[in-house]
């Protein structure tokens, strides 16, 4: 788990009934948030997010997860989500820096080389994008990266070629939203056919059909992740995205409203049902679930808490655990299957 105040990555140790053991704290040169894992579970990627801007690449240890740095490699600028390729080889990453007239956002995002021992490389590529691009990802295909662009309320999908690490600069047409919706994380169902996208500004939830050959979404239905009974005049902060990893279950953070969202997934029809909101600390910018499906972790990034949930296989509901302090600003969490 990521902390920006405290500037330091903190490892723990899970247990099969959910609990957690401190394993170790890692100190970083500057504010620590998102991260991502190698598909192969052997390295760690942090951007850090004050200047000098910069990736720290971490190798993890498999017999007990602890971490040891590898290096640093300069990035464009302040990145709030990174992710790898399907091969591990390269990294993705996305940025919103300040533009102009004061407070407006720009778009960017960069690929990365990442060397065989796990250490990335300064960006090879830099393409600018609709404003305030807040995440990237590859499809599971790894034939495209899909971007989410925040004030340009669209997905963008650019054509990635594996083999060199090139995204074709020239998109695909932007798959829009309703204006003012805020598209800013999204992820793909374990079955590949469905590609799911939450709003920040509104709280909506998309539902996409996702055709593969060609890149191409089409949406299924629109719902939304805010409680019915929360005040529609005030301002909704939608933040994380995920799902159990057999697709049965996706959960959506809100930081305002404090809460995060349940949906029940078809797996045939790629459609949603609410089944409910669990409160949680302030705020839930960042959340995770384990890769066996039973437990929900979510950071309280104003609390300083990160808090574990036991998830019902058959319903989908969450029941807390624990509630554990962190250091200052948790909000990024990244859970790894060391055997």
């Amino acid at each position: 788990m990521s902390q920006q105040g405290a500037r330091q990555i903190s490892v723990y140790r899970m247990s099969l009934s959910g609990e957690l053991s401190k394993v170790q704290d890692v100190s970083v040169t500057g504010k620590a948030m998102p991260m991502a894992v190698s598909p192969d579970r052997r390295f760690l990627f942090i951007a850090l997010r004050t200047e000098p801007y910069s990736i720290a690449s971490f190798a993890i240890d498999g017999a007990n997860g602890t971490l040891t740095h590898l290096g640093n490699a300069p990035a464009p600028n302040s990145a709030p989500y990174i992710s790898t390729d399907r091969t591990g080889r390269f990294l993705l990453g996305a940025y919103n820096p300040e533009g102009e007239p004061a407070g407006r956002r720009t778009g960017w995002i960069s690929v990365s080389a990442i060397g065989p021992h796990g250490h990335v490389q300064a960006p090879h590529q830099i393409i600018r994008t609709p404003p305030k691009t807040h995440s990237i990802l590859p499809d599971p295909s790894n034939r495209f990266a899909f971007v989410a662009s925040c004030d340009g309320d669209a997905i963008v999908r650019y054509a990635f070629d594996a083999t060199t690490g090139m995204l074709n600069p020239d998109p695909l047409p932007p798959v829009h939203v309703q204006p003012k919706s805020g598209p800013r994380h999204f992820v793909f169902h374990p079955n590949y056919r469905y590609m799911y996208l939450l709003n920040e500004y509104d709280g909506s939830l998309y539902s996409y059909a996702y055709d593969a050959i060609n890149g191409a979404l089409s949406e299924i239905e629109v719902s939304s992740t805010v409680p019915p009974e929360f005040d529609k005049e005030r301002v909704v902060r939608a933040a994380d995205i995920h799902l159990t990893p057999d697709g049965r279950w996706l959960y959506a953070s809100g930081r305002h409203p404090l809460t995060l969202a349940i949906f029940g997934v078809d797996a045939t029809t790629g459609r949603v049902t609410p089944t409910g909101h669990v409160p949680v600390a302030k705020e839930p910018r960042g959340f995770n679930i384990d890769p066996f499906g039973r437990y929900l972790l979510t950071a309280g990034l104003q609390s300083n808490t990160l808090t574990s949930y036991r998830i019902n296989s058959e319903t989908g509901a969450l029941t807390k655990l624990v509630e554990y302090s962190t250091g200052d600003g948790p909000n990024w969490i990244e859970l790894v299957r060391l055997t």
